[in-house]
């Protein structure tokens, strides 16, 4: 293919992976990664250290319109980010130990997961999972609440968060995945923030993109020192998601979730199945 063709499709790629990760809290690696293997035909060990740019730039373009927008918790994102980076050290380091085929399964398996996951949301029609128990003296000490204003419903929301432990400890197995696959993990990290520790929805998305480009940005070096990162590929992606995260944090702020995550279920499901069949 074209040189220029081929740029241009990784910077369309890169805009759609973008906008979604941005809405959907989950990052574009998820997306890139898949892509680049089965349609572009790139190495696994190339696409994954595209994809770890990539979220690094989906993370930038989101964080500055949410941060803005109040919607991100930085004082929970900064206390759960020491345990994912260290998971995200413990990944890139262990990426020479597993064959390729084995990381198609992995990874099929996890976008296998993160379609379970939103699916489930679907079927419960995106409910609130605003914890209402009483604030324990640990939360109050750290700072671990806030309010946003939802410019979906016009509301002005409330939340305190619960279960420190357990969400660390599922940050720490989202940094693990996201440096042994190049991904931003943002399924694991929307589940540890808005599942185990209660805070609504919309602002675990928020967060959640921060973390990833933290993440990502500390397993990243070690990519770049294996030559896993090939600027003619990371380039135009990197572009692409920068400009489709800052507009996928628009819509997300005003477009209930629910329908684009229909769309994206069956994808995901395609996508991980796909993945596991070239691994076996």
């Amino acid at each position: 293919m074209d040189p220029a063709l081929m740029m241009g499709m990784y910077l369309v790629i890169g805009l759609f992976a973008g906008g979604l990760g941005a809405i959907l809290g989950i990052g574009g690696g998820i997306i890139i990664t898949p892509f680049l293997t089965l349609a572009a035909g790139v190495d696994i060990k190339y696409a994954i250290g595209a994809s770890i740019i990539s979220v690094i730039a989906t993370s930038s373009g989101a964080s500055i319109a949410y941060l803005k927008d109040e919607l991100l918790n930085l004082r929970v994102a900064m206390f759960l980010e020491i345990a994912t980076t260290l998971g995200a050290i413990s990944g890139a380091l262990l990426t020479g130990v597993f064959a390729p085929n084995l990381l198609y399964i992995f990874f099929g398996g996890l976008l296998l997961f993160s379609a379970y996951n939103m699916l489930k949301k679907i079927v419960h029609v995106d409910k609130s999972s605003l914890y209402t128990g009483e604030m324990t003296p640990m939360i109050k000490k750290l700072g671990f609440y806030g309010e946003y204003f939802d410019k979906q419903t016009g509301k002005t929301v409330r939340y305190h968060l619960k279960n420190l432990p357990g969400g660390a400890a599922m940050m720490y197995g989202a940094g693990i995945a996201s440096g042994l696959l190049g991904i931003g993990s943002g399924a694991f990290k929307v589940i540890a923030i808005d599942t185990i520790m209660k805070m609504p929805l919309k602002p675990s998305s928020a967060t959640s993109n921060l973390m990833m480009g933290v993440t990502a940005a500390a397993s990243a070096m070690i990519y770049f020192f294996n030559g896993a990162i090939q600027p003619v590929i990371a380039g135009p992606l990197a572009i692409g998601v920068l400009c489709g995260a800052t507009i996928g944090t628009r819509i997300m702020q005003r477009l209930p979730s629910r329908g684009i995550r229909m769309i994206f279920v069956p994808i995901l499901i395609y996508l991980g199945i796909e993945m596991i069949r070239k691994g076996v």
